[in-house]
């Protein structure tokens, strides 16, 4: 199976349902969010680049009057923008990610679904582990019917944002591979030493166990709530073959770093790179090909990816092309 979509397509998607050719130059600021967006094709409602779009990317932003001209400025430096190709993006979320919302057949409420959210941990092809007790519903439904589904978001505060659903069965880990996978669940949650010591004393008694759950179909969605919707799925086989960024897991200190220490910078190379003179710039995250901010402008909120010059390598090469970056922006308001 492949995914249903062509994985170049990127669209931006806003939170709200505006449309920016309708937008007057006397209307008051739209808070939204411009996102890039992965796996939807281009949506009719919004056009290819139009020269006037391209030659903006140019102009100073000192020339971008309206709400209007702000949007297809953005519009044109974000369709350009580099990224992960779809299926790295999903299984780079999943693999750093720690908790979801488990769907399993309830036993109690007989043909009813039934909702836990669960922490989890992946193993090395990218399944979810999860440890669950024998006293947890969740666990007596999955030993009725091991059929379940893990609804994994990459911000669970963004509902427009990336959602991923793998579809699968919860399989019990077998004795062979628990050592391995306690180390793994125990790496991504480093204060969960019960686990390691209830796993250990009680397992013979079946109190707690580790299951993995073993996708049959990778499901994604983008974009809820906007008028660019995006959907599409992936096999098993696909996503199990698909490579996790290298430098995504340097995300959290990375950004934390720039955040406490460089925000004027890290404004400084958004206004370089997208030639809009935004009023600040908060970085979200970050993979080899760039990284995402929001970003506010005259009262405006964005969300915008800002592609390196080239792919880093490690994550001194993140600090050289950051630095690079920085200095061009330098360069220029000079």
């Amino acid at each position: 199976m492949k995914s249903m979509v062509a994985p170049s397509a990127w669209s931006i998607t806003r939170i709200t349902r505006v449309n920016a050719r309708k937008i007057p130059n006397s209307s008051p600021p739209f808070s939204i969010f411009f996102r890039p967006k992965p796996y939807s094709l281009f949506s009719s409602s919004v056009s290819p680049l139009s020269m006037a779009a391209s030659s903006a990317l140019t102009a100073s932003s000192g020339d971008v009057t309206t709400d209007a001209e702000v949007f297809e400025l953005i519009k044109a430096h974000q369709e350009k923008a580099a990224r992960l190709p779809p299926l790295e993006e999903i299984r780079t979320v999943v693999n750093h990610s720690v908790q979801g919302m488990l769907s399993t057949i309830s036993q109690k409420y007989e043909g009813y679904p039934s909702g836990s959210m669960v922490d989890f941990a992946c193993d090395l092809e990218g399944y979810p582990i999860l440890a669950v007790s024998s006293l947890a519903s969740h666990t007596k439904d999955l030993l009725a019917n091991k059929k379940c589904s893990l609804l994994v978001a990459k911000d669970f505060e963004d509902k427009t944002d990336l959602l991923i659903t793998l579809y699968g069965d919860a399989i019990p880990v077998s004795e062979e591979d628990k050592g391995d996978i306690r180390t793994a669940y125990l790496t991504r949650h480093p204060n969960a030493f019960w686990v390691f010591f209830l796993i250990v004393l009680t397992v013979d008694f079946g109190d707690f166990q580790f299951v993995r759950v073993e996708p049959k179909v990778v499901r994604y969605v983008t974009g809820i709530a906007t008028a660019l919707l995006g959907s599409g799925e992936f096999s098993k086989e696909a996503y199990k073959a698909a490579q996790v960024d290298l430098i995504a897991q340097f995300s959290k200190p990375v950004a934390s770093h720039m955040n406490r220490d460089h925000a004027e910078d890290t404004k400084l190379i958004v206004q370089h790179t997208t030639s809009i003179l935004v009023d600040s710039a908060y970085m979200l995250d970050l993979d080899s090909l760039g990284f995402y901010v929001k970003a506010t402008y005259k009262g405006n909120t964005f969300k915008l990816r800002i592609p390196f010059p080239r792919r880093a390598e490690d994550r001194k090469d993140v600090k050289t092309l950051i630095v690079e970056m920085l200095q061009a922006a330098k360069s220029q308001s000079n």
